[in-house]
C-alpha cells in the first residue's frame, strides 16, 4: 500500500499505461484502407495487423501473474512498457506488411501484460477497503481506451500518415517507464526453484492463438469452407482441453485455474465475458452504420462517441465510493445491463435519416452501462481472493473480457452477413416490373440522369445502379438493426442471470454484535473488533 504523492503518481502511471494498450486495440481499425494502399497489400492480408495484436494479447494476459512472479513485478512491468514502446516505433518504421505484422505481434505481447499488471499494481497500491474505488479508477482506462482509439486513428490518418498511430505511443511509453523506475517499489523475482511450466505455456499459446485466428478470420474465409479454419478449430479444441487438464494436475502451473474455485470469480468472469461480447460488438457495429451507411467520417464517428465516454468515465470513481459505503454491486450490474440493453434497443430504431442528435442519448446509455458493469464486476471478481491470488484472478477476468470481445465481433459479423443475405432477398422480391412504386422510382431516376447521360440506355443503366445502391444501403441498415436487437435481447437476459445467480450472503454474527463493514470490492471481508463483516458473494444455483 502507498500513501500521498507516490500513491497518486503510481495510479496515474498505471492508468495511462492501460489506456495506451487499449487504444491500440482499436486505433488501427480506421487505418486499414490507408495501410493497404501504402503497403501494396490486400485488405484481407492487411487485417492481420489487427489479428496479430489480438492473438498476442490474449495469449499473454493469463500468463501475466506467472511471469510477474518469475521476473519480479516491477521488472516485468517496466520491461513490458519498454517492449510495447520499442515495437510501436518499429511498427511505424515498417517498410512492408509482414514486417509490420511481426512487430504488431510483439507489441501485443508487451501490451497484453500492461492491462492485468496495471490492475494488480493498482489493487496493491490501495488498502483493501479502497479497492472498490481502485476498480472505479481502473475502469477509466477500460472505458476511454477502446472508445478514443478510432477518434485518434481517424484524426491522425486524415491529418498526418498511418505510421503516426504508432509513433504517438513512444513519448507516452518513455514517460511511463521513467515514472515506474522512479516510483514503483522494488520487487524481487521468485527464487523458490519452481520449474517453468513450458508445457502449459506451449498449450496455451497454441490453443488461444489458433482460436483467435479462427474468430478473427472465420467470417472472411467463410468459416469451415476453408480447410485451415477446420484444422485450427480442432487444434484449438485439443490444445485448450489438454491445457485445462495439465494446469489442474501440474504442481506449478503457468495459469492457476484453481482460483476459479471461487464462485464469485467464476460467475463474475462469465458476466465479464458477456460484457466484452456486448461492449466490443456494439462499438464494432456502430462505426459500420455511421460510416458505411450514413456517410460520417471516422473522426466524426469518434466525436459522436466521446460525450458518452466522458460521462461514463466521470462516474466510474464515484461508483467505487458507493460500493465502499455499502451499495450492493448486483444492483449496479443489473442497472448496467439495463442501460446497455436500452442503448442497443434505441440503436435498433435508426434510419437512413438519423443524424448525430439521434445517437446522442443511446451512446450516453452505452457509456453509463459500461461504467456500471466494469466497476462492480472488476471488484467482485477478486473480492474473495487472497492477496497472492489477486493478480491471477484479475488476469483471468481481463482475458474473459478480451475473449468475449473476440467472440462478439466474430459472431455479430457472421450474423450480419446472414441477415444481409436474407434481407436482400426480401427486399428484391418486391422490385418487379409489376411493382408501381419501383417503376415510378426508375422513371424519375432515368429522367434525372438523362440530363448528363450520353444516351437513353446510359441513363437507364445509371438509374438501375442508383436503385441497386438504395437496396444495398437499406439491406445493411436493416441487418445492423437486427444485430442491435440481438444485443438488446442478450443484455436484457443478463439482468435475469444476475437476479438468479447473485445474492447477498450475510455472515454469522460474532460475539459482541454485528458491525456492517462492507467488503464489496475489497479482498475477502474486513474484520472489525468482535464482529464478522458481511461479504458480497456470487452464488450459482
Amino acid at each position: 500500500m502507498e500513501t500521498g504523492f507516490r500513491k497518486w503518481i503510481i495510479t496515474i502511471t498505471v492508468i495511462i499505461s492501460a489506456i495506451i494498450e487499449l487504444i491500440d486495440t482499436t486505433i488501427v481499425n480506421v487505418s486499414i484502407n490507408t495501410m493497404s494502399g501504402n503497403l501494396a497489400a490486400s485488405l484481407e492480408d492487411t487485417a492481420w495487423v489487427i489479428t496479430s495484436y489480438a492473438i498476442a494479447n490474449v495469449i499473454v494476459i493469463p500468463m501475466t501473474s506467472f511471469l510477474a512472479e518469475k521476473i519480479g513485478r516491477k521488472q516485468y512491468y517496466i520491461g513490458s512498457i519498454i517492449l510495447f514502446t520499442l515495437t510501436s516505433a518499429m511498427c511505424g518504421l515498417s517498410s512492408n506488411l509482414w514486417e509490420l505484422v511481426a512487430f504488431r505481434f510483439l507489441q501485443g505481447l508487451g501490451g497484453g501484460a500492461l492491462l492485468s499488471t496495471s490492475q494488480a499494481i493498482l489493487f496493491e497500491t490501495f488498502p483493501p477497503k479502497d479497492r472498490a474505488m481502485a476498480s472505479g479508477i481502473f475502469a477509466l482506462g477500460v472505458i476511454i481506451g477502446p472508445s478514443i482509439g478510432p477518434v485518434m486513428g481517424g484524426y491522425i490518418v486524415d491529418n498526418a500518415s498511418w505510421p503516426w498511430i504508432f509513433f504517438v505511443n513512444v513519448p507516452i511509453g518513455i514517460l511511463a517507464t521513467i515514472l515506474c523506475v522512479r516510483y514503483l517499489r522494488p520487487s524481487k523475482p521468485s527464487r523458490d526453484g519452481k520449474p517453468i511450466d513450458w508445457a502449459g505455456i506451449g498449450l496455451l499459446a497454441v490453443g488461444v492463438g489458433a482460436l483467435q485466428v479462427v474468430l478473427e478470420r472465420g467470417e472472411t474465409d467463410d468459416w469451415f469452407a476453408a480447410n485451415y479454419i477446420i484444422v485450427l478449430t480442432v487444434l484449438s479444441a485439443l490444445s485448450l482441453t489438454f491445457f485445462v487438464w495439465w494446469q489442474l494436475r501440474a504442481p506449478f502451473p503457468v495459469v492457476n485455474l484453481r482460483v476459479l474455485r471461487s464462485v464469485t470469480l467464476s460467475v463474475s468472469a462469465l458476466m465479464t465475458f458477456v460484457l466484452g461480447f456486448g461492449l466490443f460488438s456494439a462499438i464494432y457495429v456502430f462505426p459500420l452504420l455511421s460510416q458505411r451507411i450514413l456517410g460520417y467520417t471516422a473522426f466524426q464517428t469518434g466525436l459522436m462517441i466521446m460525450p458518452g465516454v466522458l460521462m461514463g468515465a466521470a462516474i466510474s470513481p464515484f461508483l467505487g465510493k458507493l460500493m465502499q459505503k455499502g451499495l450492493r454491486p448486483q444492483w449496479l450490474v443489473m442497472l448496467g445491463f439495463g442501460f446497455t440493453a436500452l442503448f442497443t434497443w434505441r440503436m435498433s430504431h435508426s434510419s437512413l435519416d438519423s443524424g448525430s442528435g439521434h445517437f446522442w442519448w443511446p451512446l450516453v446509455y452505452r457509456a453509463l452501462g459500461a461504467a456500471l458493469l466494469i466497476v462492480p464486476l472488476t471488484a467482485l471478481a477478486v473480492s474473495e481472493l487472497q492477496p497472492k491470488d489477486i493478480p491471477q484472478g484479475a488476469a483471468l477476468n481481463n482475458m474473459m473480457r478480451q475473449m468475449g470481445g473476440s467472440f462478439g465481433i466474430a459472431l455479430i459479423n457472421t450474423y450480419v452477413a446472414h441477415r444481409v443475405a436474407y434481407n436482400r432477398t426480401s427486399l428484391v422480391a418486391h422490385l418487379t416490373s409489376y411493382d408501381v412504386p419501383t417503376q415510378l422510382r426508375l422513371r424519375q431516376a432515368t429522367e434525372h440522369f438523362s440530363a448528363t447521360a450520353t444516351s437513353a440506355y446510359e441513363a437507364g443503366r445509371q438509374a438501375l445502379a442508383a436503385l441497386e445502391g438504395t437496396v444495398v444501403r437499406q439491406t445493411y441498415l436493416i441487418s445492423y438493426m437486427d444485430a442491435f436487437r440481438l444485443l438488446a435481447v442478450l443484455n436484457a437476459a443478463c439482468i435475469f442471470l444476475v437476479l438468479v445467480t447473485v445474492r447477498r450472503k450475510k455472515a454469522a454474527p460474532g460475539a459482541g454484535g454485528a458491525s456492517p463493514a462492507a467488503a464489496a470490492g475489497g479482498a475477502a471481508g474486513a474484520q472489525s473488533a468482535g464482529a464478522a463483516a458481511p461479504m458480497i458473494e456470487l452464488e450459482a444455483h
